[in-house]
């Protein structure tokens, strides 16, 4: 696992916390950065598919970034996920995370379609005059609209700070987008980090999962990082039941995953923003019966 960034480990992806009137709720979101700061995070990450960046708005978004960095303090790294629909609004949103301190971001596509040279002229326009390191979320399955290994090799050549890639797929695909970018960029997996384990090993520097499991991610990758492997994969599997579970949809991890979280960083009563998918009876059993080892990431005394 090398390190040529600096960006490394478990950057647990933020839920969006909102009270009981539907606003983000800011008490919550402290308490979340906090436990996962306790918990041995690497880098904490905001705005992406967990934090239903989709359903807020421009102004929520940011006061997101504001919150988490301000929270943070330049404790840990923070990445921010940037969704604006148009290059103006994606630069705008850059400027931001940079006057915030945001150690990098990460461009998600827009959702029109259109071609992969026309996708890369996007995602290299935003980059041109931004300072800080760029990353590109490529889950097609999940966002419908990806960019190639042979066109990640051109974003870099044309545009080297364009230098990380949250990579959304099994380890057999980061192995051979390793190999055909020859190394040059730092690659974390999301996908839950259902494959944690063997992503590290294909050449990951490291994961963006849900905040709900980040103590036992941060501490797997840390196995891993001192040549334990053999201790990472009995915690890492001991955890997929439940990390699949959740991954089994975005509508499921934000049903079922939020709530998890909600309960081991004591937060109170989860409130969704609609449309969104109700969890069941059933569904809550299944969670509570996988993540009966895990303890409470609540300090002492809040």
């Amino acid at each position: 696992m090398t390190e040529a960034s600096g960006f490394h480990g478990i950057y647990p992806m933020l839920y969006a916390f909102f009270d009981a009137e539907g606003a983000l709720d800011r008490a919550a979101m402290r308490r979340q950065t906090e436990g996962a700061i306790r918990a041995g995070a690497h880098g904490i990450a905001v705005g992406g598919l967990c934090t239903e960046a989709n359903k807020l708005s421009t102004v929520e978004r940011c006061r997101l970034v504001e919150w988490v960095a301000e929270d943070v303090a330049g404790r840990v790294p923070v990445s921010v996920t940037i969704t604006e629909n148009s290059v103006a609004g994606q630069r705008e949103v850059a400027r931001l995370c940079e006057a915030a301190g945001a150690a990098w971001i990460a461009l998600q596509p827009p959702p029109a379609g259109g071609s992969e040279a026309e996708l890369i002229r996007f995602y290299g326009a935003v980059a041109e005059g931004c300072g800080l390191p760029v990353g590109i979320q490529n889950a097609p399955d999940y966002i419908g609209i990806g960019v190639s290994n042979a066109g990640f090799a051109t974003l870099n050549r044309n545009h080297p700070n364009i230098s990380i890639l949250k990579a959304e797929g099994p380890a057999t695909y980061i192995a051979q987008l390793v190999e055909d970018t020859q190394g040059v960029f730092t690659i974390f997996n999301g996908r839950n980090g259902i494959e944690l384990v063997d992503s590290l090993r294909a050449g990951c520097q490291g994961a963006i999962p849900a905040v709900d499991t980040v103590d036992v991610q941060s501490r797997i990758y840390e196995l891993m990082r001192s040549g334990d492997s053999a201790a990472a994969d009995a915690a890492f599997a001991e955890l997929l039941p439940l990390t699949s579970f959740l991954m089994y949809s975005m509508d499921y991890c934000l049903a079922y995953g939020k709530r998890l979280a909600a309960r081991r960083f004591a937060l109170g009563e989860v409130y969704d923003r609609p449309p969104c998918l109700q969890p069941s009876d059933f569904g809550q059993a299944l969670v509570a019966r996988w993540s009966a080892h895990l303890p409470s990431l609540a300090e002492t005394g809040e």
